[in-house]
Parts: structure tokens; sequence; C-alpha cells
């Protein structure tokens, strides 16, 4: 670094001739100035500098030197520039992890209205179920339930509090009576669940009045999938549990009906959530932003 500095100390007094008003481009005496640059030829073994009273010229080494740096400290600087820009014009590539559902009802929709506006910042979404450690894993971000976000996180709301739907097709109740309590459900071809963060087949989590059930059904079906566990619905062959917006368009058109709505309170919705200690990326600070919930 020390060569760094003196080489620039040097390019500015050959290009100017003179230390004086080299010095004062460079903001330092021109005394501290002249004793750089004959630092540096004490340690080159070799004279830069052509020196008389009334003026200062690059010897042929000094010519030859300064041809060479001068590029490269263009260069630099050039580079130094567009890192101001980027400060100023967002870029890069953001990583988020998420899952299926949060990535299909918040983020997509959100990605629609911000991406265009914004066509340096390139963003990836990974789909995963996992309660996964975004700092080891090279994310940016991940998006979780309220309740689920560890405590040295900072975490954004980017969603209303949800409900989830217990639904089924028509056809399946002509064939099965509907449940008209959570235990009724033991009777039913569930369509399961299965997450790695439950280490197997998701309960299903109904309460009304202070009164909470846990519900593990059996079914020929266990996905991780939630578009699959929404086509089985369609299909007739069983009672599937999910976000309720996913399945409220299918029931205003009699393709789902719901049973146990009043034993499916509302919790705590989505939040992007990353590492306090780490300072955002512009990139990722305008996306939080884009994303975060704001009530109504």
């Amino acid at each position: 670094m020390e060569n760094l500095n003196d080489l620039a100390a040097f390019g500015a007094v050959a290009r100017e001739r003179s230390f004086t008003r080299a010095a004062a481009k460079l903001r330092v005496s021109p005394s501290a100035l002249s004793q750089t640059v004959r630092n540096l030829e004490e340690r080159l073994g070799i004279r830069l500098l052509t020196r008389t009273t009334r003026s200062v010229a690059p010897t042929e080494a000094g010519e030859r030197l300064l041809r060479t740096i001068t590029p490269r400290f263009d260069e630099i600087e050039a580079e130094l520039a567009a890192l101001s820009e980027l400060r100023d014009k967002p870029a890069g590539t953001v990583r988020i992890t998420a899952g299926e559902h949060p990535a299909i009802s918040v983020l997509q929709p959100a990605l629609k209205r911000f991406l265009p506006d914004h066509p340096d910042i390139n963003v990836e979404i990974i789909i995963d179920y996992g309660l996964t450690d975004i700092v080891a894993e090279g994310y940016d971000a991940g998006v979780r339930m309220g309740e689920q976000v560890a405590k040295d996180m900072i975490a954004v709301p980017i969603g209303p509090e949800m409900r989830m739907a217990v639904v089924a097709s028509p056809d399946y109740f002509k064939r099965h009576p509907r449940p008209e309590t959570p235990q009724d459900l033991t009777a039913h071809k569930c369509i399961n669940i299965r997450l790695p963060t439950y280490g197997g087949v998701f309960t299903w989590g109904l309460s009304k009045e202070g009164r909470e059930v846990k519900v593990r059904g059996e079914g020929q079906l266990v996905f991780n999938s939630l578009s699959m566990r929404l086509s089985s619905a369609l299909d007739g062959l069983g009672v599937a549990y999910m976000p309720e917006d996913q399945a409220l368009p299918h029931i205003a058109k009699g393709r789902l009906v719901r049973v146990l709505e009043d034993w499916c309170p509302y919790f705590p919705g989505y939040h992007l959530y990353y590492p306090s200690r780490r300072q955002q990326s512009p990139a990722l600070a305008l996306l939080v932003d884009i994303l975060r919930y704001r009530g109504g």
C-alpha cells in the first residue's frame, strides 16, 4: 500500500510538472510530497524526476513508469466511480429462500411490480420448506411465519394475518359426510403434508374459543407441494388443509367446499428476515421496502 501511495504521488508530480501544483491537488505540503517521491526513488534505486529551481520533469525511467501506472490508476478511479453509482442505482443479485406458498402469494406479485423498474437487479428464489440457515447457505434473506424467525434476525412483515381452510370437492362430499368437528377428520381421506422441519407428516392445527386440536388424519396421499394438494382436492381424492387464499377462488366457483371454518382462526403472516449483523446491499434494502406490509 505504501508503494501505491508513493506511485500516486509521483504520478501527480510528473503530470503537473510541479511539486506545488501536485501538492495542492493531493492536499499535502510540497515538502512532504518531495520527501515521498524521494523515498520512492531510493527504494527503486533510480531517479524518476529531474528537479531544477524552476521546473520538474520526468527522467526516461520516470516517463516509462508514468506510462505504465497512468492507465492502471485511471482504471481504479473508473471502478470506484462505478461503485459509487451502484450505491445510487441498486444492482446485483438478491437470493431468497422461501416456502412455496409465500413465494407464490407474496414474492411473485411483488416481483411483477418491482423488476421492470430495476433492470440491474436479479432475484433468485429457492423453494425450501426447511428452516434454512441463510448465512451458512449464502442467502441474503428468507421468508418464514413470524413466530419461526430467530431472535438474532431482523424480521419485516410482508403480508397480512393468515388463515387456513379445510376443503374437499363437492364430489368427495357426495361420497363422504361432511365433518362437523376436527375429530371427524379421522374418518376421512386426508391429503397430508410432509415438511422436513416437523420430522414427519404435518399435523393440522385447529382451534376454537381457546381450545386447540391437533389432527393427524389418514389418507392415500402425502405431498410437500401446495399445488399438488390443491389439485388432488379438486380431483376429489380427499380433504385438504391449505392457506385460505389458495382455496377461496375455487370455493367461490363451487369447485371446493369448505368445512370447519369456525375452527380456523387467523395467525401472524409471513416475514422476510435477514441477519442483523450484516449490512444490507442496496438491492436488498430496496426489495425489503417494496415487500414491507403496511396494512390495508
